[in-house]
């Protein structure tokens, strides 16, 4: 008996109103403007149920030789259900419009669908407020006796004859159908829901951990200070050692206000003032900074760097590849060898840092970059953090080949520029 009913016309049908309640669910996610302004939101439920009762129209079901049917009231009601009445006013505008287009106008279904609007539109504002398990049988019946009813005013007005494939079809088939599409809808709203709390967890996790690995971080050298400045007061240390405890506190400051920089880096939004960038020159002035940390730690440092031109914020560079090298020269702790490498390769700029320290593991390689993830003992991992913000600012992208007791090469690629950076006499007239 169902398959005698539930033919291809039927599944078409189906089809329609389906496909385009997972466009608009699908449009509705991936559009920022859309989410912000209701009135975007129910323009877009209009414009694609609207298709779907035009297509629903368009290609019918057949009942008989006599009669035709189809199933544009549930996308008719579903707009107008969760819409409200301006959605299902326009609706109702363009069902008409349709229907007379391809059948020619029949006051009968005038009649008919301004009752289905009437009382679906009244029924709006109870439907929303309503929990899912609510909205669902409050379709399922809804549908059902506006079948009823609209039918009871057509066999009075028109003499209407009722079939048994018109009750199948106009009656008993649609309030399950809608059933069905307002359990669609509710489980993509669901859907956009959780994944919109569980992003908002996600960050606010990310909040907590910064604001904990500041905290301790500023904490220590805030505590080292403050015991220094405690022994200072007690006025009975040599002059030699007053001075040692002063640039230990002073150190000590600086530590704290380094790992202060580095997070407002991170947290503030990407710099407005960018310029040509003269890759070789930037990286030779960062490799100067670096050349007495490196002597330090017994590290040879080389470098190959080729010309080349990317856009971007000139401190923010300096600051990237300093951490980078830092963090490099922080993986040799008995010595080694640190090579910069910078090529031009026409669309983009590749920059190589490799050493031969302690390497890491596929885990951590995986992990660079991250919030409070370090290989140090002691580290934040704000600086590595901070690199790779900046990196993809610029645009660029970066890559990590390691191993352990081997040593870690880090490629980064930045687009290319063909402007070229201002002059010493542009810099001075501007």
């Amino acid at each position: 008996m169902a398959g005698l009913y539930i033919n291809q016309h039927v599944l078409n049908n189906l089809f329609y109103i389906l496909v385009t309640i997972f466009a608009f669910s699908f449009i509705y996610d991936h559009s920022r403007a859309i989410r912000q302004r209701p009135l975007y939101g129910r323009a877009l439920l209009g414009v694609c149920l609207a298709l779907a009762a035009v297509l629903c129209m368009k290609f019918p079901i057949y009942m008989d030789p006599l009669c035709v049917h189809d199933f544009r009231q549930i996308p008719f009601l579903l707009g107008t259900l969760y819409g409200g009445g301006a959605v299902g006013a326009v609706l109702f505008v363009v069902l008409m419009l349709a229907r007379t287009v391809l059948y020619g106008f029949q006051p009968l279904t005038l009649i008919v669908y301004a009752i289905m609007f009437a009382i679906a539109a009244a029924a709006a504002p109870l439907f929303r407020k309503l929990p899912r398990s609510g909205k669902l049988l409050t379709a399922l019946w809804l549908t059902f006796l506006l079948a009823v009813v609209t039918t009871f005013v057509a066999v009075i007005v028109a003499d209407f004859p009722v079939t048994k494939p018109y009750i199948v079809y106009f009656i008993m088939m649609p309030p399950f159908v809608m059933m069905f599409a307002v359990y669609l809808m509710e489980t993509l709203h669901e859907a956009q829901l959780a994944r919109a709390e569980l992003m908002k967890m996600e960050k606010m996790q990310i909040v907590s951990q910064m604001a904990a690995s500041i905290s301790h971080e500023i904490r220590n050298p805030l505590t080292v200070v403050k015991g220094f400045i405690q022994l200072m007061q007690t006025g009975r240390l040599p002059r030699e050692t007053e001075e040692r405890y002063i640039r230990i506190a002073l150190e000590e400051l600086e530590r704290a206000e380094a790992i202060i920089r580095d997070y407002l880096t991170f947290a503030k939004p990407a710099p407005k003032e960018t310029e040509p960038i003269d890759v070789a020159t930037q990286l030779q002035k960062v490799l100067q900074m670096i050349t007495p940390m490196a002597h330090m730690h017994s590290i040879h440092v080389s470098s190959s760097l080729e010309d080349g031109i990317v856009i971007g914020n000139v401190q923010y560079f300096q600051q990237c590849f300093l951490n980078l090298l830092k963090n490099s020269i922080e993986a040799m702790p008995n010595g080694g060898t640190l090579h910069v490498a910078a090529e031009n390769r026409g669309a983009s700029v590749v920059i190589t840092i490799s050493d031969n320290g302690i390497g890491m593991t596929k885990e951590q390689v995986r992990r660079f970059g991250e919030p409070y993830f370090s290989t140090k003992e002691k580290g934040t991992g704000l600086g590595a953090m901070v690199a790779v913000k900046i990196i993809e600012q610029m645009g660029g992208t970066w890559t990590i080949e390691s191993a352990v007791q081997k040593g870690t090469t880090l490629t980064i690629t930045l687009p290319a520029s063909r402007v070229g950076p201002p002059t010493a006499e542009q810099s001075a007239v501007g």
